[in-house]
């Protein structure tokens, strides 16, 4: 064994609620454990990383890791958390992000087949499609009391709630389906651990009930805490949407942006949780940035650490060089190594103006650029001045009066970027 998985996560702030015993059960001999992921989507987003990193830690410390997809369960709909039920997909939508979630998986889990602690991907899907209803409330049904399932929280608060629709069946027997999938697992893969966000107790300990109840044997339940940030603003989220790990849904320019924008107080809480640093070189970023909190450099490492596991150096480097562009001092060859995404995401919001890339042949004048054909300063009076004082550059390089634009000053075929000053961006789109 190569470290103690409980007192690694411990110290890292990503235990919840662990049922007792645990970590003796662990310490015993390699075990295996497994996390549900919700297959509703083609990509993971940042939510479901703390997951994650719990599995990468339990295959680091000898044990083997079981990432199963809720191919079946994604079906149904989970309610727990939820005000409504999920969209439910077909099985061709489900294999397709099956595949796509393995492949993000990798990145973190080592599924080299040699090893005996080598991670699996399963899908509950494989063997709950050919589960007749009359089987499954015979086999599985009967071993659970509906006041059991009635005291679940998850259950509890829907019940509860001023909600119209109340919860249906489907959601209801949400539980079983998933305890059913803890016993499977325990039965083919001697899976006796499974672990999951805060909000997934209720169902976790409907598994192990039925482990204990129709097989006799024993299950355990560990759960990490759901990530809240200090802002009360939901972690994971922008005023966009999710911050995926599919590079073609949040560019990793966007993605770096995200953790290098984190408070201190944040920050000091998901390096631990984020990033494979040690103990003691957390604590000693953390001292270092507490002496000079301006410098950011617990967000800077955090990022650095996140975007280069999930986008690799290369990512990571290209999404420094695109915040360079916006924060720091670059050139026009700069802004040339953005492809078309990053360079919109980098000058998102600024103003932009769509203009005929014919009139390029035309002469095509700064005064025209700053006012007459876009409208970005006032007056061609006012572009003249700014001109004259020196204060208009084009693709980051200075330009006078007598400066014209041609195709040759466009970005990607198609942008030019125009600043006043330091402070006022604006972008012509030329189609």
């Amino acid at each position: 064994m190569k470290n103690d998985f409980i007192e690694e996560v411990t110290w890292r702030g990503m235990i919840h609620d662990v049922m007792p015993g645990t970590q003796d059960h662990l310490n015993e001999s390699p075990r295996a454990a497994y996390v549900g992921i919700d297959p509703t989507a083609d990509s993971l987003h940042i939510g479901h990383l703390v997951s994650v990193m719990m599995l990468r830690h339990f295959q680091l410390a000898g044990h083997k890791p079981v990432a199963l997809v809720g191919g079946a369960t994604g079906m149904i709909g989970d309610p727990s958390g939820k005000s409504q039920e999920r969209n439910l997909l077909d099985e061709a939508t489900l294999r397709h992000n099956q595949n796509a979630l393995k492949a993000q998986l990798s990145k973190f889990l080592e599924f080299d087949a040699k090893e005996d602690n080598s991670a699996i991907l399963v899908n509950n899907y494989d063997w709950m499609k050919d589960f007749s209803f009359l089987d499954f409330i015979r086999d599985v049904g009967k071993h659970i009391t509906v006041n059991y399932m009635m005291s679940k929280e998850s259950v509890k608060k829907r019940l509860s709630s001023e909600s119209k629709e109340g919860m249906s069946f489907t959601e209801f027997t949400y539980q079983l389906v998933q305890g059913y999938d803890f016993l499977h697992l325990y039965r083919t893969q001697k899976c006796t651990l499974q672990m999951g966000g805060s909000d997934q107790w209720g169902n976790i300990t409907t598994g192990t009930e039925l482990i204990r109840r129709i097989d006799q044997g024993k299950g355990f339940a560990l759960t990490c805490p759901l990530i809240t940030k200090a802002d009360g603003t939901k972690f994971g989220k922008t005023a966009t949407g999710n911050i995926w790990l599919d590079p073609k849904k949040t560019s990793p320019y966007k993605f770096y942006q995200y953790w290098i924008n984190t408070s201190d107080e944040d920050a000091e809480i998901f390096i631990k949780i984020f990033t494979f640093l040690s103990q003691k070189e957390i604590s000693d970023l953390v001292n270092t940035h507490k002496e000079q909190p301006h410098l950011r450099q617990l967000q800077s490492r955090l990022a650095d650490e996140i975007t280069a596991a999930v986008h690799s150096k290369k990512g990571l480097d290209k999404a420094k060089e695109a915040s360079q562009v916006l924060f720091g001092k670059s050139t026009e060859e700069d802004l040339a190594k953005l492809d078309e995404a990053t360079f919109l995401d980098v000058f998102e919001g600024v103003p932009l103006k769509e203009l005929s890339k014919e009139i390029l042949n035309d002469n095509f004048d700064m005064i025209a650029a700053l006012s007459a054909e876009t409208e970005f300063l006032s007056s061609n009076g006012e572009a003249r001045r700014a001109l004259k004082e020196n204060s208009i550059s084009v693709n980051k390089s200075k330009v006078g009066l007598d400066y014209t634009l041609t195709e040759k000053d466009l970005i990607n075929g198609k942008y030019v970027l125009i600043n006043k000053g330091k402070k006022n961006t604006y972008l012509i789109k030329f189609n």
